[in-house]
């Protein structure tokens, strides 16, 4: 692992881009960006377009390691690249950006009040790959929708256990159990949540440290103790479905916490725009988020 990218993870002023939507998100994602479904066809175009997106995104001018510290990409931007430099290459070399992958297959289907992982049939590979690639560490998400001891449980109990994996292959394992912020009573999940990761936190080997991705929470501050466990490298939030200025706002009042924003960071970038009006409105949201991640 990388000395340098561990300090910036561990210490640096900035937030994470998530740019790592997978093949369920991605027509969504190209919608709100002005592409609709009927201007492509088939998988291949579909991927094509949301990579030239996110080219257009990580080369852009204000897309540089002055506020965001690291980019977690999907496995097939790590496989590309941006400007005819491998992606994770780019970002660390050119940006001085550290780079992720998401590892993760989707969610099986709902059981217990929650979706965990898929089994990921693929990750000695995708892990071998990215280590050889220059990549820093991964991300995976489960999402909880209730507030169910045993099915939170369940989800924390999986994520640990290819956290292990991850680490074994000496990368830095992004934990994302994500909790609805439709939840029927949110605060009681993320509740549960922080106890349960605060057992497996309390169980890992001393040298060891992960990283983890956690629903903005409705009490403020709720991650503190999370934030300060000797074994949580950083604590970051994901936007769940709020809009940049809710995200933001909630973000705000949570100290020590930042984002790892993914539909609130391309709030309002569509493909028609000029790259000067592209860039004037993707640096505008990066400030608001850098902002809020100060705090």
């Amino acid at each position: 692992m990388n000395d340098e990218q561990r300090n910036v993870m561990a210490s640096g002023r900035g937030f994470i881009a998530a740019l790592d939507q997978s093949g369920g998100s991605t027509p969504k994602a190209l919608k709100l960006y002005g592409i609709e479904e009927d201007a492509y066809e088939g998988d291949e175009q579909m991927f094509d377009l949301m990579h030239q997106m996110r080219a257009r995104l990580i080369s852009a001018p204000s897309f540089t390691g002055d506020k965001i510290i690291a980019t977690i990409l999907f496995e097939q931007t790590m496989d590309r690249t941006i400007d005819g430099e491998e992606s994770a290459a780019f970002l660390w070399k050119r940006k001085h950006i550290v780079p992720f992958v998401k590892v993760d297959q989707g969610l099986a289907d709902a059981e217990n009040g929650v979706q965990l992982m898929k089994p990921m049939t693929k990750l000695d590979s995708l892990l071998e790959r990215a280590v050889a690639k220059g990549i820093f560490g991964t991300k995976m998400r489960s999402f909880i929708a209730e507030p169910n001891h045993d099915g939170i449980k369940a989800i924390v109990d999986q994520q640990f256990e290819y956290a292990d994996t991850i680490a074994a292959a000496g990368l830095m394992p992004i934990i994302e159990p994500e909790v609805s912020i439709k939840s029927p009573d949110k605060p009681k999940a993320d509740a549960l949540l922080v106890s349960a990761l605060n057992t497996k936190l309390d169980e890992l080997p001393a040298e060891r440290q992960v990283m983890l991705k956690l629903t903005l929470p409705d009490d403020d501050d709720l991650y503190t103790p999370l934030i300060d466990h000797p074994r949580v490298l950083r604590v970051v939030a994901l936007s769940g479905g709020y809009s940049l200025a809710e995200s933001c706002t909630i973000l705000a009042r949570n100290h020590g916490l930042i984002a790892s924003f993914s539909r609130a960071l391309t709030e309002g970038l569509t493909a028609a725009q000029s790259d000067s009006e592209f860039d004037e409105k993707l640096s505008a949201n990066i400030a608001e988020i850098y902002a809020a991640s100060a705090t």
